[in-house]
């Protein structure tokens, strides 16, 4: 059997959207907005539902060239819908093992022009970014420039691409260097964001995260500390949360 032709691989984003409207209901449109402040362009389908689609119909195209597939993820991202900018994002980490170095740009380029709510910001950096970063660290300066971006989105991506190495451990200096860039920044996913990335860098790094956040506690936003310490032991919460 051939690789298949563009034509085939459009054949099957209109499946998808196909899959999508008949699955979808008013009140998971309803029930979803209620976790996000800004307006969600939703079909109305439940995650699960989403991620089987993604994974059924990823499995028709895994062999078709990475380029293709990341053309098919631009298409899905451009519609705007929630949905399918999901699956864009499962998409691009299933091509995991054939990421190259400049496949950063267009990545960066995504999260700037199509991630506009927090789930999918944390779905692709968790996942795409994530593994990226891992295989490439020499990519990871680049975070600091996000995490300095007028872009809410970018500045959150800065904190939640790092939040898989974290859970192993890697990277702590990277991390405090990109809470420290977000610490006092504006916006509440951002602090959430951070605080989150400490959080899970707790678990690994328990001393060295309660000693940055012991020093910085003055400044941080109570979100984010609060965040960060979530898993401490209560000792180590109580002293942390005296101002």
């Amino acid at each position: 059997m051939g690789t298949p032709h563009t034509a085939d691989f459009m054949h099957i984003i209109s499946l998808i959207r196909e899959e999508l409207m008949n699955n979808a209901d008013e009140e998971t449109i309803t029930t979803g907005q209620r976790f996000f402040k800004e307006e969600i362009n939703s079909y109305g389908v439940r995650i699960p539902v989403v991620q089987q689609i993604s994974k059924t119909r990823f499995r028709e195209i895994k062999s078709a060239p990475k380029s293709e597939i990341f053309s098919l993820c631009e298409t899905l991202f451009k519609s705007g819908k929630f949905e399918e900018g999901i699956i864009a994002c499962n998409w691009s980490y299933g091509m995991k093992k054939q990421f190259a170095p400049d496949d950063s740009q267009l990545f960066e380029r995504w999260i700037e022009q199509y991630i506009t709510n927090w789930a999918t910001c944390d779905t692709f950096c968790n996942h795409t970014m994530g593994a990226f970063l891992e295989k490439y660290p020499g990519f990871l300066p680049e975070l600091k420039r996000f995490a300095l971006s007028g872009n809410r989105w970018m500045r959150r991506a800065a904190s939640v691409s790092l939040i898989v190495p974290a859970r192993k451990g890697m990277f702590l200096q990277e991390i405090f260097e990109i809470a420290d860039l977000v610490l006092e920044d504006d916006d509440d996913l951002v602090r959430k964001g951070y605080g989150w990335l400490l959080k899970v860098a707790s678990a690994k790094r328990l001393q060295e995260v309660f000693n940055f956040v012991m020093e910085r506690r003055a400044r941080m936003p109570r979100v984010s500390l609060r965040y960060a310490i979530e898993k401490m032991p209560p000792e180590m919460k109580s002293e942390a949360m005296k101002r």
